[in-house]
């Protein structure tokens, strides 16, 4: 059985539609009303829109050391997936608990909220920070307005826990990701006379082409980092759009691409030989028709990797409380690496479910993975 209080927390934030587009204010008064009846003060961080917000709350003494228990509140969409049952309402159904946010990642948040009776009532020495983000989905947008609040308050906490879904393994390192948007301004005419148009779909194609021949020569010059799945830099194309008609050529396409690259790899360097080609390979071709076309390459957002060292004492710390010996490397991203490279601060990625639900309709997490987290978390808080 799980405890009553965790589930009727995970119920709850299940029950927001905190879906990235969508504000997560309703799932944020929610937390701030619950931390309230302890008399712990909630701190928020809104957006520009105010229409979103980070939470950011200490129980404890207000001193150096301690630990951040951090997770992200937004949710991907489920449009277009084909779910059995309501996404935003809990479902128990043969010992797992489907809903959106279940697995990534509501369930740890609900977990740490439903030990706050039992921190409050220890009486710490060291303070425990709650860190809540928003937009994570989409960037780890919205966490620089949470670490710029913990800047502003100088503290130095000992490590950082983010609760992503890594079925309760100790992650200690993932790759660093940035995203670009391309534009791709051709020059319309009928397809008739196509030779005295640009097509704009053709030029991205040939520009998605290399950004694959750069992927291909990653997987086989790497470097390498075998600890990884997939041990090199990645490059891949996800999304496009173009053309209006058949018999018109296309003035303009447009893409995005991403770059995850491990430690050894500088994605700006591989992010430059995208422009460079579209620069000395593309555009002289295009610009002998029209001088008005032309291929516009912007970043649309990034974040580091992580990877921290298996001998410091909080990675020690933590496989001791989880009684597992064992670390590993993800090709998935987290709000860890913002943290450990703004602050330095020692940063382990572990929380309860599988990225193999994340994201994906009828998401779940096992029971069996609510009780591993609970008994971390209260192994956690008995030997702070």
């Amino acid at each position: 059985m799980i405890e009553k209080n965790s589930l009727e927390l995970l119920k709850a934030l299940i029950g927001f539609d905190t879906t990235s587009f969508k504000s997560n204010l309703n799932l944020i008064k929610y937390i701030e009303n619950y931390l309230n009846q302890y008399k712990i003060k909630s701190e928020l961080v809104y957006d520009e829109t105010k229409t979103k917000a980070n939470l950011f709350a200490t129980i404890g003494p207000n001193t150096e050391g301690g630990i951040i228990l951090s997770g992200h509140t937004d949710v991907v969409p489920v449009t277009n997936q084909s779910w059995t049952s309501d996404p935003f309402q809990l479902i128990e159904k043969d010992e797992k608990l489907y809903g959106r946010g279940t697995s990534d990642m509501k369930s740890f948040i609900a977990l740490v909220l439903s030990r706050v009776p039992q921190l409050v009532k220890k009486k710490l020495l060291k303070p425990i920070h709650f860190a809540f983000s928003y937009d994570e989905e989409i960037g780890c947008v919205g966490v620089h307005g949470l670490l710029d609040l913990i800047d502003q308050k100088s503290l130095k906490p000992e490590f950082c826990i983010i609760g992503e879904p890594t079925s309760m393994d100790v992650v200690i390192a993932h790759k660093g990701k940035h995203s670009y948007s391309v534009k791709v301004n051709g020059l319309s005419c009928h397809s008739g006379q196509a030779p005295f148009g640009v097509n704009a779909i053709n030029y991205a194609s040939k520009l998605i082409a290399y950004i694959d021949e750069l992927n291909n020569e990653k997987s086989i010059k790497g470097p390498f980092d075998n600890d990884y799945e997939i041990p090199y830099t990645t490059l891949h194309t996800g999304l496009i759009k173009g053309g209006t008609i058949l018999n018109i050529v296309p003035n303009l396409c447009e893409f995005e691409f991403e770059i995850r690259n491990i430690r050894e790899d500088d994605p700006n360097v591989l992010a430059n030989k995208v422009k460079d080609y579209a620069n000395e390979k593309l555009t002289g071709h295009m610009h002998k028709i029209s001088p008005k076309t032309g291929i516009q390459i912007n970043e649309i957002n990034n974040y580091p990797g992580l990877d921290i060292s298996p001998e410091i004492e909080p990675v020690k710390k933590i496989k001791k409380l989880l009684n597992n010996n064992k670390h590993k490397k993800v090709v998935y991203g987290s709000e860890g690496g913002l943290f450990n490279k703004r602050f330095n601060i020692p940063t382990i990625v572990c929380g309860p479910g599988s990225i193999d639900q994340a994201h994906k309709p009828n998401e779940f997490v096992s029971i069996e993975q609510i009780k591993k987290c609970s008994v971390f978390l209260d192994n956690l808080i008995n030997n702070y």
